[in-house]
């Protein structure tokens, strides 16, 4: 299996070949292979406004080196997707805390996805995203998806609320929600993937 590596602007450095890796991945992904046209650039990379040096990105990296998966955090304190581009999707003004992150950007390779149900990498990335919360002090997440995840969420123990209506999007069916950071919530996604009691964070060097 493979560590989530918590990488901000004091290590980047430490992380500079994986984080590019990162971007092309994401390019991969969501612009060659989800068709998210209005994200295009003329390069080969997927980078956004919000990928600033208060971005924390979650590193799924295997014993080879091989980047597997990832995910990113941003302080809502700062500009970001919810609060300056879809701010329709909430009821009221986005929310705005301390202590609350924005989360998107979660993938894990092509490869190592299954068929009709989510694998056990796309696990490692869910949990490695709550210990480093747990970790960091962040005690809730929002984030824009598409409308199936709630759902999908909740049936692995989150505590989530929906901000707002989903919306028809031309890259699909999208809705905000927030989400409660809890050990149990961490417990239960462990439980759901099979993945034993063993923090899927890498050691902080």
């Amino acid at each position: 299996m493979f560590k989530l590596h918590i990488v901000d602007w004091s290590n980047r450095l430490m992380y500079q070949d994986h984080l590019e890796r990162h971007f092309r991945i994401r390019h991969e992904i969501y612009v060659l292979g989800r068709k998210w046209q209005q994200i295009e650039r003329p390069v080969p990379l997927e980078i956004d406004a919000f990928d600033t040096r208060d971005a924390i990105y979650l590193l799924g990296i295997d014993d080879a080196g091989n980047l597997v998966g990832g995910s990113r955090l941003v302080p809502t304190t700062k500009p970001h997707l919810l609060s300056d581009v879809f701010p329709m999707l909430v009821r009221g003004a986005p929310p705005r805390d301390v202590d609350l992150y924005e989360w998107t950007r979660f993938f894990v390779m092509p490869s190592l996805r299954m068929t009709g149900r989510s694998s056990q990498p796309a696990g490692v990335v869910l949990c490695g995203l709550l210990e480093a919360c747990l970790r960091l002090g962040i005690g809730r997440l929002s984030v824009v998806c598409e409308d199936f995840w709630p759902a999908r969420l909740e049936q692995l123990g989150w505590s989530v609320t929906r901000l707002g209506e989903a919306l028809d999007h031309p890259d699909g069916r999208i809705v905000a929600l927030l989400i409660q950071i809890s050990a149990a919530a961490l417990q239960a996604t462990r439980l759901s993937y099979g993945l034993g009691d063993g923090s899927v964070l890498a050691r902080a060097d």
